[in-house]
């Protein structure tokens, strides 16, 4: 019984990808600047609590809330201005809340609440740090009474919420941590107060300081550009470094058209996506170094033959692998996409954008910037040979007897 086999791409199929390497090229430089002036000159990236520092709740309601209403409360509590924004599935009434407050207390109240505590307890210090969060750290020399400490903070005007003692030694100093009603109490007790004690929920609150978010970022940025140069190594030592150049500039240009989809979609940016689009770039690597075997295979079969025509060749021979293991990876993602929801739909969202910008990227960026590296070497190697060699100096006829 004879068994037939479907070929998605027929052998023997030739498409001139390297003849429109320019207006690729050309389309890809507008794009990517354009990208750039968009994530940091305007409007920005948005974003997420992981970068820009503050405080972020995931909020759930049982009943239809206007996402312009909740900005509006929460504006109206003196934070600024926040930012509001659906989370999840459209009937699941979830809600992303972000302030650039993290703390309620300010230094100045902090040092009232010092003064209040030392006329009824012997304080030895006190630390607060606003960058932390709505929290008091006292020192005492012996133990004290956690009712007495509550009550003298309350009476200075601040809601306690919890007071903790930190474990000692005997004889060492006492230390008592106590929570007051922060950002997140807030915000939480005037939705209660207007859409009813049942009706809303804080599902989560995070904290991250403006210093933090800072570091965060730098260090995201820092983690994209080590994985492009450990592959610009890998590239080189396992072909030529000619190849390389070719690769890196392919993965810059798939993260950018990454970055470019939250910078269109206005989606939060935020540690995830920097895993998207560290993803991104070992996806689309993969995809090149198999086209860049081929290339290398066909250069051993068929000596002499142009680079450009070889590069054409393992392009079209690569075809129905390329399209058939991006088409995959884009099905597993389809399943994330719409049944997914918050940073893992942003995930699997920002994934099919650069799948298809790496499977664009090396058909059209990658090989491309390998012909022009060889073709500038042709050009550096007959400029050299065209210049004239300096004539040998002949022996003077005397010294020659």
């Amino acid at each position: 019984m004879e068994i037939k086999y479907f070929d998605l791409i027929k052998p023997g199929t030739n498409h001139d990808f390297v003849k429109y390497r320019n207006i690729a090229v050309a389309i890809s430089i507008v794009l990517n600047i354009l990208v750039l002036l968009g994530a940091f000159v305007w409007p920005g990236l948005n974003y997420g609590v992981d970068f820009a520092g503050g405080t972020e709740l995931q909020i759930q309601s049982k009943q239809k809330m206007d996402p312009g209403d909740l900005r509006e409360l929460v504006g109206k509590l003196g934070f600024g201005e926040p930012t509001v924004q659906t989370y999840g599935a459209a009937g699941e009434n979830q809600f992303l809340v972000r302030v650039e407050r993290i703390s309620l207390l300010t230094k100045e109240r902090a040092a009232a609440i010092q003064t209040g505590v030392a006329q009824v307890l012997p304080v030895q210090s006190m630390h607060f740090d606003p960058e932390v969060g709505d929290k008091l750290d006292f020192t005492f020399k012996q133990p004290v009474d956690e009712a007495v400490l509550r009550s003298a903070v309350e009476k200075a005007g601040t809601s306690v919420k919890e007071v903790r003692s930190l474990l000692a030694r005997e004889g060492q100093d006492r230390e008592y941590t106590v929570m007051t009603q922060g950002t997140g109490d807030k915000i939480g007790q005037a939705l209660r107060e207007k859409y009813g004690k049942d009706q809303v929920e804080v599902v989560r609150t995070d904290y991250v300081g403006s210093q933090v978010g800072q570091e965060l970022k730098k260090d995201g940025i820092l983690a994209v550009l080590y994985a492009m140069g450990i592959i610009l190594l890998y590239v080189g030592f396992r072909f030529d470094f000619r190849f390389s150049p070719g690769v890196v500039i392919a993965l810059i240009h798939d993260a950018i058209i990454t970055l470019g989809f939250f910078v269109v979609s206005r989606r939060e940016f935020n540690l995830t996506s920097v895993t998207a689009i560290l993803t991104v770039v070992g996806y689309s690597v993969n995809d090149t170094i198999v086209v860049y075997d081929r290339i290398r295979e066909n250069a051993k079969r068929f000596k002499g033959k142009a680079l450009r025509d070889l590069i054409n060749l393992s392009i079209n021979e690569m075809l129905g692998r390329t399209i058939l293991t991006s088409g995959a990876t884009a099905l597993s993602l389809l399943g994330l996409i719409f049944y997914g929801v918050g940073t893992i739909q942003d995930f699997a969202l920002a994934m099919l954008v650069g799948i298809i910008s790496g499977t664009y990227s090396t058909w059209y960026i990658a090989s491309p910037m390998t012909i022009w590296i060889e073709e500038h070497m042709e050009q550096r190697k007959a400029i050299e040979a065209a210049k004239p060699k300096p004539k040998k100096s002949e022996p003077h006829p005397a010294a020659a007897r």
